[in-house]
C-alpha cells in the first residue's frame, strides 16, 4: 500500500464538473494498492498519515499532525502510483491491485479514518479532476512495507 501525503491549504476533487469533495487545511492523500496487501497495512498507514507531523507549530516546526490542528483529508484513489516504468516509457499497472478488490481496501481505509477524522472522497474509477493547494510544498510518500523495516 502506497499513499502520497500533500498537506494543503484548501483542495476540492470534481467529477464530471461537479465538486464531490472540498477541504480546507488538512491533507490530500492519493491511495494506491498492490497484491497482498491486508488490514494489517490499512491499520498501520492509518495511524502513520494521522500522526504524520507535518504541520508547524508555533515555533514553525514541523511538529503538529493533522488531527493536532484539526484538519481534514481528502482521499483519492491512485492506482497510478503502482506504476512500473522500468521497461520504456510506458508505465505498466501490473503491480495496481485490480479494482474490485482495491475498492474494497480503499473502502474499508476511509472508514477507519472517518472514526478519527473528517474524511472527504474522490470517486473510484471515475475520471476525476483534483485541485491541490498544496503548502510548503510538503509531499511525503509513505509505504506499508515499512512497517516491516522496524521488525527486522
Amino acid at each position: 500500500m502506497r499513499v502520497l501525503v500533500q498537506r494543503s491549504k484548501k483542495s476540492s476533487v470534481s467529477v464530471d464538473d461537479k465538486v464531490i469533495g472540498s477541504i480546507d487545511s488538512g491533507l490530500v492523500i492519493l491511495v494506491g494498492f498492490t497484491y497482498g496487501d491486508t488490514e494489517l497495512d490499512i491499520d498501520y498507514m492509518v495511524k502513520k498519515v494521522l500522526n504524520l507531523r507535518i504541520f508547524d507549530d508555533d515555533n514553525g516546526v514541523m511538529n503538529k499532525s493533522v488531527l493536532d490542528i484539526g484538519g481534514s483529508i481528502l482521499s483519492i484513489s491512485q492506482f497510478t502510483l503502482y506504476a512500473d516504468t522500468k521497461n520504456g516509457n510506458r508505465p505498466s499497472y501490473i503491480k495496481s491491485l485490480k479494482a474490485e478488490e482495491a475498492t474494497k481496501l480503499y473502502d474499508l481505509f476511509n472508514q477507519k479514518l472517518k472514526e478519527y477524522i473528517r474524511v472527504e472522497t474522490g470517486k473510484f474509477q471515475a475520471d476525476m479532476l483534483v485541485k491541490i493547494e498544496n503548502d510548503g510544498p510538503v509531499t511525503i510518500l509513505l509505504e506499508s512495507d515499512d512497517k516491516y523495516v522496524k521488525e527486522r
